[in-house]
């Protein structure tokens, strides 16, 4: 998280409400011989106090003695942001590169959940992202076998990080004057899917 406050001044359940709706995130813990990291899709509750995640058996973190403490980091767009942008240098002198983005960090204990939740675990998880999909019936597992089932769910284990706290860092450009940030933002519009969503978040801003 970055240490400038007034990155971090974003409400605890709008933190939450934008991990829930990524769903996709960085999980970390500390392996006998140094970091184990795996990307994974996750279910987050409704309070915020519990995600429930699956690893491959083959895993390192599966296998690191767990229960251990652990790092969700889940990552939203991101942008460079040049100096030129906020204006000509002989009006806005001395201003550096930096780069905007929004990020969210789950901190607790990652353990093992019992064989038995990890059917209703993925059911619940293809639902959740099946449903946010326009235009056609949601997939199910129902739609497979059986023996296919049971054969994809013997190579995966399902895990539960009861989360203790909540870290936001949504840096984008609020040290900087509205003029200034407007300029930025007008300017990154003319980027990628990354740029105009800071962008966005940017014009957002309050008293922007």
């Amino acid at each position: 998280m970055h240490p400038n406050p007034v990155f971090r001044q974003t409400p605890a359940d709008t933190n939450l409400a934008f991990a829930r709706q990524r769903g996709f995130g960085l999980l970390m813990v500390n392996g006998p011989e140094g970091p184990l990291a795996a990307h994974v899709p996750f279910l987050l509750d409704a309070t915020g106090g519990m995600a429930e995640i699956h690893l491959a058996r083959s895993n390192p973190i599966a296998r690191a003695g767990l229960p251990l403490p652990a790092l969700l980091a889940v990552s939203g767009p991101d942008a460079y942001v040049s100096p030129d942008w906020y204006g000509p240098h002989d009006e806005v002198p001395d201003q550096v590169p930096t780069w905007n983005y929004v990020a969210v960090h789950l901190r607790g204990t990652l353990s093992p959940l019992p064989p038995e939740a990890l059917r209703p675990h993925v059911d619940a998880l293809s639902a959740e992202h099946e449903g946010r999909i326009a235009g056609k019936r949601p997939w199910t597992s129902a739609k497979m076998s059986d023996e296919a089932m049971a054969r994809m769910l013997r190579m995966i284990l399902p895990f539960r990080l009861t989360v203790a706290a909540v870290d936001g860092t949504w840096k984008l450009n609020q040290n900087k004057a509205p003029e200034l940030r407007d300029r930025a933002a007008a300017a990154l519009d003319g980027g990628d899917a990354g740029a105009a969503a800071i962008a966005a978040l940017m014009r957002g801003l309050p008293g922007a």
